[in-house]
């Protein structure tokens, strides 16, 4: 597997994943008609803007076997005031999923944070019904510190959990922690 950085090139590869990860794991929690309908040219719309002509502050990094995409991350440094830096989007292919793929993407993530925004928190927000991605979460380290509604884009108002981390290099000490494997945590 290869990690490397997101070019405009996989817009729509990166867009396709997300969607499809979107439809797997979000039913019943965003709406089917924006799942069967809208959220694959949403996904085109959003990361074709993203990576057209990406702010000083974000980095997105994709994993890939032997040319298919595996999964990738996106994050905006210093994203907010209190809270720092936020991890927006972690999602892996259902075929990878429980080989790592999301653990290995999540530290060469934090090790990009610590270089570039080491004075920050880190963060992210994940749907409250999303119980697989929060027990992994939970499994780094994040702290569960506040709850509230996320304005979907189906217009839907999902509850939603953030979790944080006091810096980046806390939470590679957790990832390289020799008592959590990638397999473990993905």
């Amino acid at each position: 597997m290869e990690i490397k950085v997101a070019e405009y090139k996989d817009y729509e590869r990166i867009a396709h994943l997300h969607a499809q990860s979107w439809k797997t794991y979000y039913q019943g929690i965003l709406g089917a008609d924006y799942l069967e309908n809208e959220v694959i040219d949403d996904r085109l719309v959003i990361w074709q803007t993203r990576l057209i002509n990406p702010p000083f502050n974000q980095h997105v990094l994709i994993a890939e076997d032997d040319g298919q995409l595996c999964g990738f991350i996106c994050a905006f440094g210093n994203h907010d005031y209190e809270k720092g830096t936020i991890i927006d989007a972690l999602h892996v292919d259902s075929r990878y999923r429980g080989q790592g793929v999301g653990a290995a993407l999540f530290i060469e993530m934090a090790k990009w944070i610590e270089q570039y925004f080491a004075d920050t928190g880190v963060y992210l927000e994940v749907m409250a019904k999303n119980n697989q991605a929060i027990d992994f979460y939970e499994h780094l380290g994040g702290e569960h510190s506040l709850e509230r509604l996320w304005d979907a884009p189906c217009g839907n108002q999902v509850p939603e959990l953030v979790y944080t981390w006091p810096s980046a290099s806390a939470l590679l000490k957790i990832l390289s922690d020799s008592s959590i494997s990638t397999a473990e945590i993905d």
